[in-house]
């Protein structure tokens, strides 16, 4: 069955031997490019071209054309070799086309030497590029897969390379041009079309409408590299009969000069249909980065800059036209003599007019704004991949245990007041650089009244809550349970037996919330009361003590066999029960020491219980990132500062989603360890 990929998507291939199929609008170039793990190139000798068409294992066409066929022998690539990138260059002097976005979209099919489509993928969403990465072939665990990319660009063949480290990018991509040139020099010319004779002049009878005339006919596809192979084979094409074509002179019509067992693209009468009335529709991965990970990571943080100052300039406005507003109405009653009467009564009219004329007008434009932003979010949020995505995306329906960790994770979601259906996810970097405070307090809902963005975040929380705000012990239990979904969503995202979690519960208050980790076996049961407060904090300790000393000494192989080098998850829960002086001594040695060495820090607690403490805690507060467990207005974004409201990342209500994913993942520690 063949697998009909977007941009982003990935596919295992079932064999080695493939052969890639690429339709365009136009002539393009084709070429490969065979990068090691990071998708880098070594040098020129490791890109395939009209001027090199053959490499160890690839062999793609020598000219321009709107149709290729690419050959690809994966088993006998280099060991080096782990991304097979194609790549779709519009060659210049040849054809009308300067950039994909004003032709039919180019199409990518990777078949198997029988025909056999494998996977397909249509390159959506180009404008004004001149060159595309359109998939890759990659290599994870001597396994083959095939992924949608897609990544355009605008300038050129040159950008192209040298965005995959090749330093001599400029000299290749003038070489390719070069080539293609002297290419389409040597290709034989379709024939021109002469003047009509009368055996070819269109004549009219009774029997239907005038035959098409020659012009019409679409050119002949030049040869590709699949042709030449196909050519050399056994079998019909080998064996010396051609067969005959269509338009031979038997039939005395024109002669059709097109291959015959080749049908060719049909030629776009026009540029690429474009999204009614506005910007081309968006696709996910539409951003600059190495992976297609890395590019949705920057591309959410697009969004998130965008939102911010769509609304910025929203409330600017705004604040404008009630200035305004307010000095029209001073200047309208300055003079007591015309407060009263007609007059004043048309100039409160007109001002209150302008004012709002120009607060539809700055609504209008954060509409359309929002509205871009919103089929953004539509496109980029099922495309996400675990780390990034939520807890009800079908991505975690199929979860597999990675074998590397992500580049950032996913600790919730945010959203303005302005557009409270449009949710943000808040992307943090891995690994993480600062600890997490959960603020299971009630002091912050009790200031300042309850707002009606925390009511909407309310209703979309998995756990049932009643009108108002939460009691202490519904805070609580909302904390717990955050801190679990971020735990689970650690341990989910890193390979087997590279994350682990380790919790301090000195009264077992946390049992309940703690169920789906202790029932999967990804953590072991918490060390009551305080001498389990002291054995956590003293074991984290030795840990980071040993790992500095590695790091400053360059003596990473000397490290105790007993040591745990995976990176650890430290859950403080009921703050500071069961902490005396020394613990609390070591808990602020981890949260400062910790995260370079591997130790991250998680709190559960309420500051006002802490009080007693003073202000020796005041900087191991500041150094975590506060988060709620209820929707809160207290992140502020780098760029104009808006209060944002976050929402945490728990699971559906009635959804085993996390239960699964726990499950899954003690099952691939246990096959580890076995």
């Amino acid at each position: 069955m063949t697998a009909e990929l977007v941009r982003g998507q990935n596919h295992p291939l079932d064999r080695t031997r493939v052969e890639i199929r690429i339709t365009a609008g136009g002539p393009v170039v084709a070429g490969v490019t065979l990068g090691d793990e990071q998708g880098r190139l070594q040098g020129a000798e490791a890109v395939a071209h009209p001027g090199a068409p053959r490499r160890t294992g690839i062999e793609v066409p020598r000219q321009a054309a709107a149709e290729h066929r690419i050959a690809v022998d994966l088993d006998a690539l280099p060991e080096a070799v782990h991304r097979v990138s194609v790549l779709l260059a519009l060659p210049t002097g040849i054809g009308t086309l300067t950039t994909f976005g004003a032709a039919a979209a180019p199409s990518v099919a990777v078949t198997g030497l029988d025909g056999t489509h494998l996977a397909d993928y249509t390159v959506t969403g180009l404008g004004a590029e001149s060159a595309v990465v359109a998939v890759e072939l990659y290599r994870r665990q001597d396994a083959w897969k095939v992924r949608a990319v897609g990544q355009g660009y605008a300038d050129g063949l040159t950008a192209m390379l040298r965005d995959q480290g090749l330093a001599q990018a400029a000299e290749l991509a003038a070489e390719i041009e070069q080539a293609v040139g002297l290419g389409h020099a040597r290709a034989v010319p379709a024939p021109a079309p002469a003047a009509a004779s009368r055996s070819e002049r269109p004549e009219r009878s009774a029997a239907g409408p005038a035959a098409a005339p020659t012009a019409q006919r679409p050119a002949p596809a030049p040869p590709t590299a699949a042709d030449d192979l196909a050519a050399s084979g056994t079998g019909a094409a080998g064996s010396g009969t051609a067969p005959k074509a269509a338009g031979s002179p038997a039939s005395r019509g024109p002669v059709d000069y097109r291959h015959p067992a080749r049908r060719s693209a049909p030629a776009p009468t026009g540029p690429a249909p474009a999204a009614p009335d506005g910007p081309p529709l968006p696709v996910a991965g539409d951003a600059a980065g190495w992976s297609m990970e890395e590019r949705l990571y920057n591309q959410v943080w697009g969004m998130f800059e965008d939102l911010a100052r769509s609304v910025a300039a929203y409330r600017s406005a705004s604040d404008f036209a009630e200035s305004r507003l307010e000095q029209e109405l001073d200047r309208a009653l300055a003079d007591p003599r015309a407060r009263l009467g007609t007059a004043a009564d048309v100039a409160r009219a007109t001002a209150r007019d302008k004012h709002a004329t120009l607060v539809t007008q700055a609504r209008a434009a954060l509409d359309r704004d929002l509205g871009q932003l919103a089929a953004e979010s539509e496109v980029v949020e099922p495309a996400l991949p675990p780390a990034f995505a939520r807890w009800d995306n079908p991505v975690w329906q199929g979860y597999h245990v990675p074998l590397e960790r992500p580049m950032a994770l996913r600790l919730g979601d945010l959203h303005l007041p302005e557009v409270l259906d449009l949710r943000i996810p808040m992307l943090v970097r891995l690994p993480l650089e600062r600890g997490l405070w959960i603020d299971s307090g009630p002091d912050t809902y009790d200031r300042g009244g309850f707002l009606p963005e925390r009511e909407y975040g309310r209703r979309e929380l998995g756990s049932a809550l009643t009108d108002g705000p939460p009691d202490e012990a519904e805070l609580r239990r909302l904390a717990t349970e955050t801190a679990v979904a971020i735990a689970a969503r650690l341990l989910a995202v890193h390979p087997a037996g590279e994350f682990a979690v380790q919790v301090i519960d000195p009264g077992g208050t946390a049992a309940p919330a703690l169920a789906p980790l202790l029932e999967s076996g990804v953590l072991a049961p918490p060390l009551p009361g305080a001498k389990g407060v002291s054995a956590v904090l003293e074991g984290l300790t030795r840990r980071v003590d040993l790992a500095q000393m590695a790091v400053r000494g360059r003596a990473a192989d000397a490290l105790p066999p007993d040591l745990d080098t995976a990176e650890q998850l430290l859950i403080v829960h009921d703050f500071p029960h069961g902490f005396d002086d020394r613990a609390l001594t070591r808990l602020r040695y981890l949260a400062d020491e910790g995260p370079a060495v591997g130790v991250h820090l998680m709190m559960v607690a309420d500051r006002a219980q802490a009080r007693e403490y003073g202000p020796v805690l005041d900087p191991l507060w500041r150094s975590l990132l506060r988060i709620t467990p209820m929707p809160d207005a207290h992140l502020a974004d780098p760029w104009v500062g808006h209060a944002w409201t976050y929402e945490p990342p728990l699971a559906p209500r009635g959804s085993q989603v996390v239960r699964q994913v726990l499950d899954r993942l003690a099952q691939a520690r246990r096959a580890g360890q076995s």
